[in-house]
């Protein structure tokens, strides 16, 4: 079974991939739920914002979200030195030529106990969702927005290494 949240409390606005901004400047915003874990000597908070996320990690609030006033787009990619660890954030946008299998791909990855996703209540294939990966020199974590209207699928994957 996924670790799914039953149904985000908040309706589905039909948005597409491009709209999404990434950010480290932006401040903890309001989540609609949170999971905390503790690793690499870090807690570590997994929020979903809807349609969007962000994961705060020691020096770290990476923010990928729709947010105004902001131009939309992610980078592909983002490398950063953050108070002892290097940061990097890459990010992969496309069009599922089969979403349904791509969303089943998705879910797969992210049926772990390290894990928190979201649907949103009708709005069937519509999933934010984050998973925190453990690495032996830091951490990392991925995520995945599915747009189902547009049949797109954002997916990024962020590490933290300390040198």
């Amino acid at each position: 079974m996924v670790r799914v949240l039953s149904a985000l409390e908040v309706p589905y606005r039909d948005t597409s991939a491009d709209a999404l901004v990434f950010a480290l400047d932006e401040p903890r915003l309001e989540a609609l739920a949170v999971r905390r874990f503790h690793t690499a000597g870090l807690t570590v908070e997994l929020r979903l914002l809807g349609a969007s996320h962000q994961v705060l990690a020691g020096p770290v609030i990476e923010t990928v979200a729709c947010l105004p006033g902001r131009a939309g787009g992610l980078p592909d990619e983002v490398t950063r030195p953050l108070d002892g660890w290097t940061y990097t954030f890459e990010s992969r946008t496309r069009r599922a030529a089969d979403f349904p299998a791509e969303l089943a791909r998705v879910e797969r990855a992210l049926d772990r106990p390290e894990a928190l996703s979201g649907v949103f209540p009708g709005a069937p294939g519509a999933l934010t969702g984050i998973v925190l990966d453990a690495r032996p020199d830091g951490l990392g974590w991925r995520t995945w927005h599915t747009y189902p209207p547009t049949g797109e699928l954002v997916e990024t994957t962020t590490r933290m290494v300390r040198p």
